[in-house]
């Protein structure tokens, strides 16, 4: 694994009388590859506490790729390497001594396809990850209920939350999926693409669920949906990369200057459907 190496921040200087914000999740020269096949390099990026990051970016630059990376999940693929760090409020989650699974633990992951568990009740989803990791907490149903108002999901399933979870809506099955996500209590969530497969009251639904959540959790999500980047996310990272170039961070910044000013012409071209 490399080593870390200082980032140049360039002319980003904070206030004379303001405090640094200490990342909560950081990448540093991350670099990933299956077989001979680079897919990443030298990735920089900060995410900040209780902010909504934003990755967008081409089909195939690399941006899921990236969000594997962040929890652990890229190494599970066979022939799969990487290089550099992923630093969590300061430590390397791919330090000696480090297990996959706590990394996961504080790093959630809600996928494309939602995937609740289909035979389990709708309670039993919730708790689900509890039970796998060993993790005992008190009254499990003030637990269930938390999870399931900040998931957005409560009002919706309070009657009925013995019946499968399998029988709920697309969207309702998302945001179960994240009720799950919740119980642990991870510092990160982490979003692939989560509304592609909902409709556009449901997407809607899930980006009132991430606006809410952004001020509690720190969120990263990939998604090819212009207008909803704009909509949800702090902070737009800009990925770029092919079959014959790995991805690389083109650009990041505030999305609201991201995508009003951008820095680099493709930024543009691409937030302006030029290509991708």
């Amino acid at each position: 694994m490399d080593l870390p190496v200082t980032l140049d921040h360039g002319d980003l200087v904070d206030p004379p009388d303001a405090a640094p914000v200490v990342p909560t999740l950081e990448a540093r020269r991350v670099g990933a590859w299956f077989g001979d096949h680079q897919i990443l390099e030298d990735i920089d990026l900060a995410m900040a506490p209780n902010t909504v990051t934003a990755i967008i970016g081409p089909s195939g630059c690399g941006k899921s790729t990236f969000l594997r990376v962040l929890n652990r999940m890229h190494e599970l693929v066979p022939g799969a390497s990487l290089a550099g760090e992923v630093l969590l409020d300061g430590t390397d989650v791919y330090g000696r001594g480090i297990r996959p699974s706590s990394t996961r633990l504080h790093i959630g992951m809600v996928f494309q396809k939602p995937n609740p568990f289909p035979t389990m009740s709708i309670r039993e989803n919730v708790l689900s990850g509890l039970k796998l990791a060993g993790i005992r907490r008190p009254d499990h149903d003030g637990l269930v209920e938390q999870c399931l108002t900040r998931a957005g999901l409560w009002n919706e399933v309070k009657d009925r939350l013995g019946r499968p979870g399998g029988a709920l809506s697309g969207g309702q099955q998302q945001r179960l999926c994240i009720a799950r996500s919740l119980a642990v209590e991870p510092r990160v969530l982490l979003m692939d693409e989560p509304c592609s497969a909902l409709d556009p009251s449901s997407t809607r639904r899930i980006e009132e669920t991430i606006r809410e959540l952004g001020t509690e959790v720190t969120i990263v999500i990939v998604t090819h949906n212009m207008h909803q980047a704009a909509r949800i996310s702090d902070v737009t990272a800009f990925f770029l990369g092919d079959q014959d170039r790995p991805g690389t961070i083109v650009e990041c910044g505030p999305t609201t200057e991201l995508f009003s000013t951008p820095n680099d012409p493709r930024t543009e071209d691409y937030i302006q459907g030029r290509f991708g």
